[in-house]
């Protein structure tokens, strides 16, 4: 089961979440049929994502993040509730690059660095708040860094990771986020830097322990305490109603083009691949 955990140093100067994410990027990648560079680049997404969406707090409320940076791989696009649950897709799940000279999936290659990283967050209360960055190196966790410092003004510390079998299947996935309180001396963001260098690649971590543990690494010497713990998963909130709503409104003498020459509509949700098959009897009224 993924789940997320958020925790605080006992000094209060940094704080921290950390998330596994290895089930629904699973499920992510079975929905859209992903190959391994499309599964990292959107499993460290939704990663992050998850990270950002738990930390609103306010019921009701969603985070969504889109990339494109020019690259292959085209749009992706994460949304996130609340709690942390996420859905998203790519536009084009089946790019294929060779790996990088360190054996790596080349995420970077594929998402390009010829664009934007936007991050829109609606708290239910009235215009949604956008702030866009320009992407750093497409591989995401760089990215999302340099979101945080420069639209939030929060320095951060952004890993995320997807390990990828010979199957295609994913090992193991998730990632964490690490921001100096208000207040914080210069002397604890550098041994904070030096931790977060001494702990390693987050999907090592994730394989040789728990997510506590990689809490109690990343934030070796500062004696961290988990506050919370929340399950994620990817959720999707397509509905029926929702598909029909939306297709209603489409002026009526298209719709009706539509209905005379197919007989039906079929839409297929993006996020989730399940399909709606709509015919001139639900529209009638």
């Amino acid at each position: 089961m993924d789940r997320l955990l958020r925790g605080i140093s006992a000094d209060g100067s940094v704080k921290i979440t950390a998330v596994t994410t290895k089930d629904l990027t699973e499920k992510a990648r079975r929905i859209h049929s992903t190959l391994p560079v499309i599964t990292a680049a959107l499993g460290r997404t939704m990663a992050a994502v998850s990270m950002m969406g738990n930390a609103l707090k306010k019921e009701g409320a969603s985070i969504t993040a889109r990339l494109n940076g020019g690259g292959p791989a085209g749009t992706i696009l994460v949304t996130s509730d609340d709690k942390g649950n996420v859905r998203g897709y790519v536009q084009n799940p089946q790019v294929d690059l060779p790996l990088k000279a360190n054996g790596k999936l080349d995420v970077g290659g594929a998402v390009g660095t010829d664009g934007m990283l936007t991050v829109m967050r609606d708290l239910g209360t009235g215009e949604p708040y956008n702030g866009s960055v320009e992407l750093v190196s497409g591989e995401i966790a760089e990215d999302f860094t340099r979101y945080f410092f420069e639209s939030d003004q929060v320095p951060t510390a952004c890993a995320l990771g997807v390990l990828v079998d010979r199957d295609q299947s994913v090992i193991a996935a998730g990632g964490y986020i690490v921001q100096l309180m208000p207040g914080a001396e210069d002397e604890t963001a550098e041994r904070l830097e030096r931790s977060v260098q001494r702990a390693g690649a987050v999907t090592n971590m994730l394989m040789n322990g728990s997510l506590e543990d990689l809490i109690y690494k990343v934030l070796d010497g500062f004696d961290p305490k988990i506050l919370e713990e929340d399950p994620v998963t990817y959720k999707c909130y397509c509905s029926r109603a929702k598909i029909r709503n939306a297709i209603a409104g489409i002026d009526k003498n298209e719709l009706r083009i539509m209905l005379e020459e197919d007989k039906s509509i079929e839409v297929k949700c993006q996020y989730c691949g399940e399909i709606y098959t709509f015919t001139e009897k639900d529209f009638e009224e």
